[in-house]
Order: C-alpha cells, then sequence, then structure tokens
C-alpha cells in the first residue's frame, strides 16, 4: 500500500515535478536541475550530497538509523529532449526546443520524495545512495559517472531504477527478468560519388541513386537474415543529398539506429551492413564511410534482483497490479552501463494513457507520484532490512 506520509506531502512532489517540467536541460547542461536537487537534498538532511559526477550528475547519500554495511543505489534522469512542447499545461517548457517528454522531471521528483522520506524516518540497515543522472537520452551520462567512480567511491553494491510506461495504468507496474530494454548503435554512412549537372547523369556518380539503393539493402538485413524469432530493428531516420533542382551532388548522408535483444544478432547486423556499403561501393565505383556507434548493450534484470523489485512494488500496489512478465521493448536505456557493473534492475510504473515516450504531447502523469514514492520506500527497506 501507499504510504499515508507519502500521501501527506504528495502535493509538494506534485509541485516539484512541474517545476522540474517548466525549466528543462539538455544532455549535460541540466545545471538549473542539479541545483534544485542538491538544495533539495540539502534541505531534507540527508548524510551528502556530491555535484558534479559524471560532469553534472549529484548523489545524495542517506545512512540508516540500524548498522549495515550495504549500499544501495538508486537513480534517476535529470535530462530532457530537445523538443518543442505542444502541450497548454500552466507548467509547459519555458525554454523553447526543449521538453521533459520522457518523464524524467517524474522519476526525478519521485526519487525526492523517497529521500526525504528516508532521510527523515532512517528506518534500515545500511546506506541509500540517490543517483541523479544526466545525459540519458544519448549522452551516455551513466557511462560518465561510473567513470567519475560512482560505484567505487560510494560502494554500491545494487542499482536501481524506474521508468513510467504510457498505456499501462496508473498504480500499476510491469518488471521481467532478463534483458527488458534493447541495445542501440548508431550509424552514419557517407557515400562520396561524383556530382554532374542533372541534364548529363552519365557523367556522375550519383549518391542519391546509390543511396537508394543502399536503404534498400540496408532493409532486408532483418528479414532476410535474422531469425524471425529473434528481434531486431534497423531505422534509416535521416537521408540527406543535394541543395537544388538540377545539380547531382557529391555525396549523401544517411543515417539510423539499429536495435537488439541478442549480442549475437546485434553483431550479425553491423557485419551485414558494413558489407553492403563496401559492396554498393565497388559497384558503383565510390567511397562509402561507415561509422557505426555502439551506444549501449541491451538493459538486461538480475534474477534475484527483479525478485526484490516486483515484491516491493506488490507491497504498494498488490499482486495483481504487477505484470511480472511485461514483453520487453526495443527503446534502449544507458541504465544498462550501471547494470553491466552491479547487479539491479529497471522497473516500468504505469503512466496511464498518455501520449507516447517523445511525443512534444507528453506529460508525466503526476497520479503516478506516489506510487513511485511508495516503491522506492518499500525497496530500501527489504533491501537494507539488516
Amino acid at each position: 500500500m501507499v504510504i499515508d506520509d507519502v500521501y501527506a506531502f504528495q502535493g509538494e512532489v506534485e509541485q516539484w515535478r512541474r517545476q522540474l517540467h517548466s525549466r528543462p536541460g539538455i544532455l549535460y547542461e541540466v545545471e538549473e536541475t542539479a541545483e534544485f536537487v542538491r538544495q533539495k537534498l540539502e534541505s531534507f538532511g540527508v548524510d551528502q550530497v556530491v555535484s558534479g559526477i559524471g560532469r553534472t550528475g549529484v548523489v545524495g547519500i542517506i545512512k540508516g538509523r540500524h548498522e549495515g554495511n550495504k549500499v544501495v543505489g538508486l537513480r534517476a534522469e535529470l535530462d530532457a529532449l530537445p523538443l518543442s512542447e505542444m502541450t497548454n499545461a500552466p507548467w509547459r517548457s519555458i525554454y523553447p526546443g526543449k521538453m521533459h517528454a520522457c518523464g524524467h522531471d517524474g522519476h526525478t521528483a519521485m526519487l525526492l520524495g523517497a529521500a526525504r522520506h528516508l532521510a527523515a524516518t532512517r528506518e534500515f540497515a545500511g546506506t541509500v545512495a540517490l543517483i541523479f543522472q544526466p545525459a540519458e537520452e544519448g549522452g551516455k551520462g551513466a557511462a560518465a559517472m561510473i567513470d567519475d567512480g560512482l560505484l567505487e567511491c560510494f560502494r554500491i553494491a545494487e542499482v536501481y531504477t524506474m521508468h513510467n510506461m504510457p498505456g499501462l495504468a496508473v498504480g500499476k507496474f510491469g518488471i521481467r527478468e532478463g534483458v527488458v530494454l534493447a541495445a542501440s548503435d548508431n550509424f552514419r554512412l557517407t557515400i562520396n560519388g561524383r556530382g554532374s549537372h542533372a541534364a548529363e547523369p552519365h557523367k556522375s556518380s550519383d549518391p542519391i541513386a546509390i543511396g537508394v539503393q543502399v536503404v534498400s539493402m540496408l532493409n532486408s538485413i532483418i528479414s532476410r537474415n535474422i531469425d524471425p524469432l529473434k528481434s531486431a530493428v534497423l531505422s534509416v531516420a535521416k537521408f540527406h543529398s543535394g541543395t537544388t533542382y538540377n545539380v547531382i551532388p557529391e555525396s549523401a548522408e544517411i543515417m539510423g539506429t539499429v536495435r537488439t535483444l541478442d549480442e549475437e544478432v546485434r553483431e550479425v547486423v553491423e557485419a551485414k551492413l558494413r558489407n553492403i556499403c563496401k559492396a554498393a561501393a565497388v559497384a558503383h565505383d565510390v567511397v562509402v564511410d561507415v561509422e557505426f556507434e555502439p551506444y549501449c548493450s541491451a538493459t538486461i534484470n538480475g534474477s534475484e534482483e527483479t525478485g526484490y523489485a516486483t515484491a516491493a512494488a506488490r507491497a504498494v500496489v498488490g499482486t495483481e497490479n504487477v505484470i511480472d512478465d511485461i514483453d520487453p521493448m526495443m527503446g534502449a536505456e544507458d541504465f544498462a552501463y550501471m547494470l553491466e557493473k552491479r547487479p539491479g534492475a529497471l522497473i516500468w510504473i504505469g503512466n496511464g494513457e498518455s501520449p507516447a515516450l517523445h511525443s512534444p504531447l507528453y506529460d508525466f502523469d503526476d497520479r503516478a507520484l506516489p506510487f513511485g514514492v511508495s516503491y522506492w520506500v518499500t525497496l530500501v527497506g527489504s533491501r537494507l532490512s539488516g
């Protein structure tokens, strides 16, 4: 059940969430949000607040009143997205081109709510590390915090995170053991051809025509090389070339993303992509430059840790409101970097029938706040029970 004290200050948590929503920052440029978090943590009387981890990340430390050596990390994200908000909410973004379209404002507010309760009660044995991470949206902020010694400096033994899910009812949680989110890789292909007047195409090595062929072949990688019982996605999201109607350009740029749940499949897709580009270069006597950037591995929930997270969620909302075999998704999360170093788990919290994540119409549902705060407090109580 939701903790009574959490209900008592729900209005404050909602106010924090809306203030965070109205003043978003992108990637590592979250100084305003980080300062808000720092001030709140200090006002709660946490034992230690450290800023500047992973450039603009913040960590708060709370020690329990009972003796214990274990340190459990709870992580929320600080950053927003480079989108122009299209909601009419009174708390909509005041910064053009920046928007909390993934609910990180809600995640941060829920972890702050948990910090307030835990700092006031301290009914646990050991230490809680509250991790407020920048640059989840494409900046590898989790890796940056790890590189700055996050896990070792604070002796974190386990790490957990929570993400909202549109389409899952408020008051429900979803989780699964094993792979929960995909690995994410990005690619940029540059076709360096030979331009000409558009009336004399025979004098060119047309990068647009070659690019069209490359895109067509890329779209066959999954359907013709990957076991249909294994999930993978390859999406071309950008094709840019030329400047006017009567000039065949010198080059074309193609960009996209690859999402996989299996490491072997991930390797196959990259190899096939490179082979297609080599073949196109030879066939058309052009140069095709390939940049393939691994972003993060699949997010893999630990077996025992999934059990702990599931039990905590059930204690808050009841067994019937926790889906413990929710389907994996092809989205990605750089929390994967933390799970590569420490055992832990990601859990989904329902955001109701809201617009999708990364939509300019999205907003976090404030009704979910007390469930999220109570989940964090309950998880700490179970993992640091002495």
